[in-house]
């Protein structure tokens, strides 16, 4: 389907934002990210827009056109989606947005207020608000999106092997899932962050696996209805292996539930990403983090406002967009399913 793989294009480009963060300022990591973000885009657009006279008819019902057809007509989530789009571009294109460095200071503008040098003005250190709040975002959105696919890969595996085979691999699976549920994520993060040391991939690695056990409910229950369907019966008796019906039959009938939760998870993974970077046990300085920056700027809120209030606003329109656009994805899946 034309709007799936177009997405895919589009979230890729949004993993490749973290990953290549290091080479940000480069303007061909620019140019690339832009081009496939554009071509994925302009596909998703033209799929999206597609044919108005096409008529909804009963064999249509519960495929996934019909899921995009109910998620064009939710306005707030269309709105959240737009946002998040924007926010990306401007993420892909900071290096040609400002030509602020994020990461170089100026002694000589400590603390400074909105100019036409510093469009937000300058930190205590000299360093661009603006700048480092769009490559800030970058990292955000970049890391949140990887957390979220891996934890989903993850999950989804572990819930499938819990709720296709059951017994005692369902027992272990969700009891080794419940003892990890118990440890404090806070701890958890202290405990990898000494034994690993700070960077991306760790950040990446603890946040991917905190919501572990959600998916693996959420798939396991999905899964343990769907095997006792009688095509599954029917699999079995004439010879698809485990791993065939797993993936041609179980997974597919599994995918709503993993769409839904993957969404309203972004959100909530970059509001835990920046109470990391907030606590001092995300991203280090000096790379831009938006929570990072909400705790520098805390000292200075009388001298300079600006320094909490911008970061702190881009947390919140970035978390409120995926939170909604979630909602919306909910609800259009939840309707296919109720006709």
């Amino acid at each position: 389907m034309v709007q799936l793989k177009s997405f895919y294009l589009f979230i890729i480009s949004m993993v490749l934002q973290a990953g290549l963060f290091p080479m940000a300022s480069r303007e061909w990591i620019s140019y690339g990210l832009f081009s496939l973000m554009t071509l994925g885009l302009g596909l998703f657009t033209f799929a999206m827009a597609g044919n108005k006279k096409r008529q909804t008819t009963n064999s249509m019902k519960g495929s996934r056109e019909l899921m995009w057809l109910r998620l064009k007509k939710n306005k707030t989530a269309m709105v959240a989606m737009g946002v998040l789009i924007f926010l990306s571009y401007l993420t892909v294109l900071a290096p040609f947005i400002t030509p602020q460095n994020p990461l170089d200071t100026d002694w000589g503008a400590l603390s400074q207020g909105i100019s036409t040098t510093h469009w937000l003005g300058t930190d205590d250190m000299g360093r661009d608000i603006f700048a480092r709040t769009l490559f800030g975002i970058r990292v955000a959105m970049g890391i949140g999106v990887t957390a979220v696919v891996l934890n989903t890969l993850i999950g989804t595996f572990l819930g499938l092997m819990a709720g296709y085979y059951g017994g005692k691999t369902d027992t272990l699976i969700m009891r080794l899932l419940e003892v990890w549920n118990a440890i404090p994520f806070i701890l958890l993060a202290i405990a990898i962050m000494a034994a690993l040391g700070t960077g991306i991939g760790k950040l990446i690695l603890i946040v991917s696996l905190s919501n572990l056990m959600a998916f693996a409910r959420i798939i396991r229950g999905s899964v343990l209805t769907v095997k006792e369907h009688d095509y599954i019966a029917a699999a079995r008796v004439i010879g698809i292996s485990d791993a065939g019906i797993i993936i041609r039959h179980v997974l597919p009938n599994c995918i709503s539930p993993i769409l839904v939760l993957a969404s309203l998870s972004i959100g909530e993974t970059i509001l835990v990403i920046a109470g990391l970077s907030f606590l001092g046990l995300g991203i280090q300085p000096p790379m831009p983090s938006l929570g990072g920056m909400l705790a520098n700027g805390q000292q200075f809120l009388h001298e300079n406002f600006l320094m909490s209030l911008v970061p702190g606003v881009t947390i919140l329109l970035i978390v409120l967009s995926f939170n909604l656009f979630g909602d919306g994805v909910r609800d259009a899946l939840d309707s296919r399913l109720n006709d």
